[in-house]
Parts: structure tokens; C-alpha cells; sequence
């Protein structure tokens, strides 16, 4: 229970204002992660589109390889790496919110196996494949910044709630409760100054009367 008293309306109101304040930043956050949480996701499912049709290609080059050359020559061919890569991490930060950057190096861009003993199909597969790569290295960066931006947004939407629907209303209320309760004990204070005033005008007069 609130004390009804001016320093503590004066403490309330300026508790208002800072949570209204804060509710009006935090709305504005959300709204903003919201617009480029909805771009990245669009952003995931083109490069998912781009990557998935690659992929198809790759696959039916390699199913076509598999019916040119031997089993035995196709897992021989592919059993050494063709790439060494290394992967490099950036973190931008986004409305308070850390968002990956990755990027792919890559060494030793050589076929692992000789040209002579593979074929021109089983090549161009291997080589679709790897290009695939750093596209799919950006859309697992894509990926995983949408669920730390969904993370953020669900934080903030909470935020927003609760300052809307708890502690700004309670604070009005607080406000309105003091408020009425100042007013009740000015006008209790007024009549008590009210009496007094009679009581000492009707002791003066008695006083009168008696000097008569």
C-alpha cells in the first residue's frame, strides 16, 4: 500500500513518464527488429530456393556419374577432401542484437583426384557442389540471425506488454489514488480550520457577553 503523500505523487507521476518513455522506445524497437526480422526471413527463402535448385542439379550429375563410372571409382574419386576450408566470423550488432557474419576461405582449390580417370560429369558435379558452398554458409548465417531476432522480438513484445498492461496502468492508478486522497485530507484540513475559526469567533463573543 502507497503512502498518499506529495512526495510520493511527485516520485509516481516521474515513474509514469520514464515507463511511458520506455514503452514508446521499446515499441519502436520491435517494430524495427519486426520490419528486418520479416526481410531476412525473405532474404532466407530466396537463397534457400537458389540453393535447393542447385542441389538438385548437382544430385542428378552425380546419379548420371554413377551410372558412367564403377562404384568403386566414384567413392575412390571422392574419398580425399577436394578443399581445405576455413570459415571467418563477424558480429554486427542490429538493434542490441548480435548477428553473425560468416564467410568462407578456401585453400588448396585443386581436385584431390586426376581429370584422366573420372568423368567429365562426375567434374562438373563436384565442382557445382563446392561453388554451393559459401551460398549455403551465408544462409546458415541468415538462419541463425532470424532465431536470435525472433529471441529479441518475443523479449521486447513482453516488455511492451508489461509496461502497457501492468505498470503504466498501475501507476495511473496510484497517481488517481494519491490524487483523491491529497484532495480528502485538504478538505478534512479546510472544514478543521472551519471549526476552529467558529470556535474561537463563539469564544469571543461568550467573552463579550460576559464584559457586558
Amino acid at each position: 500500500m502507497i503512502t498518499p503523500t506529495r512526495m510520493e505523487l511527485t516520485r509516481t507521476k516521474k515513474k509514469l513518464v520514464t515507463a511511458m518513455r520506455g514503452h514508446k522506445l521499446l515499441k519502436d524497437k520491435r517494430d524495427e527488429l519486426m520490419r528486418q526480422f520479416l526481410e531476412m526471413i525473405n532474404e532466407c527463402l530466396v537463397l534457400r530456393r537458389k540453393i535447393e535448385e542447385k542441389l538438385a542439379v548437382s544430385g542428378r550429375e552425380f546419379a548420371k556419374a554413377q551410372a558412367e563410372m564403377s562404384e568403386e571409382a566414384v567413392n575412390t574419386a571422392l574419398a580425399a577432401p577436394k578443399y581445405e576450408l576455413r570459415i571467418e566470423a563477424e558480429v554486427k550488432n542490429v538493434m542490441s542484437v548480435d548477428i553473425p557474419s560468416l564467410k568462407m576461405k578456401s585453400y588448396n582449390n585443386v581436385p584431390s583426384y586426376g581429370y584422366a580417370f573420372t568423368s567429365v560429369t562426375l567434374d562438373n558435379a563436384a565442382e557445382n557442389l563446392s561453388g554451393i558452398m559459401p551460398e549455403m554458409l551465408e544462409l546458415a548465417g541468415k538462419e541463425h540471425a532470424c532465431r536470435l531476432m525472433a529471441d529479441e522480438i518475443e523479449k521486447t513484445r513482453r516488455r511492451v506488454n508489461a509496461l502497457e498492461h501492468v505498470t503504466i496502468p498501475q501507476a495511473q492508478e496510484d497517481i488517481k489514488y494519491i490524487t483523491m486522497k491529497l484532495s480528502e485530507n485538504e478538505r478534512a484540513n479546510q472544514i478543521r480550520l472551519m471549526k476552529v475559526k467558529d470556535m474561537m469567533i463563539e469564544e469571543k463573543i461568550k467573552a463579550s457577553h460576559k464584559e457586558q
